[in-house]
């Protein structure tokens, strides 16, 4: 949680400086990327913890208020830049929610990209599996026949 946070405010350093040096966005697109892969990773890691089964079965309700206050600041951090961006940018916050989506976007499809790739992996491993059961089966039979009717 400490991670994110920290990968959100650095991201957020340097977001102010280049707009606090009039450059264009663009030259900050790795920032922009871990304020964005930040807030996300920690929403899903409070989705995760509301969703867990064993949560659940426990009958014990997930601890919030750290999240809460974590997107609290982000959302405080992202107030700050919207005025900033209004004030000083070279460029509307229309554009920047665009951009922002943008990046949004490409991470998630980037995601999907991943887990096709591992499960394509999966895939190949259990056909592995399944080959080398049914040789070693195979391979157990003769030999059982063989010691056998000897």
């Amino acid at each position: 949680m400490l991670a994110e946070l920290a990968a959100f405010n650095a991201g957020f350093a340097v977001i102010k400086q280049t707009i606090a040096n009039g450059k264009d966005i663009t030259s900050a697109l790795s920032s922009l990327s871990n304020m964005i892969g930040a807030e996300e990773d920690q929403r899903a890691r409070g989705n995760r913890r509301k969703n867990n089964v064993w949560t659940k079965v426990a009958g014990k309700s997930a601890d919030g208020f750290s999240e809460f206050v974590l997107l609290n600041e982000i959302k405080n951090k992202r107030k700050e830049l919207e005025s900033m961006v209004r004030l000083y940018a070279s460029f509307s916050w229309d554009d920047f929610i665009a951009f922002e989506a943008k990046m949004r976007k490409k991470r998630k499809e980037e995601a999907e990209e991943r887990e096709k790739a591992i499960a394509q992996i999966v895939g190949l491993a259990q056909w592995g599996l399944a080959g080398l059961m049914v040789f070693g089966y195979a391979f157990a039979s003769l030999y059982w026949s063989w010691v056998t009717y000897e």
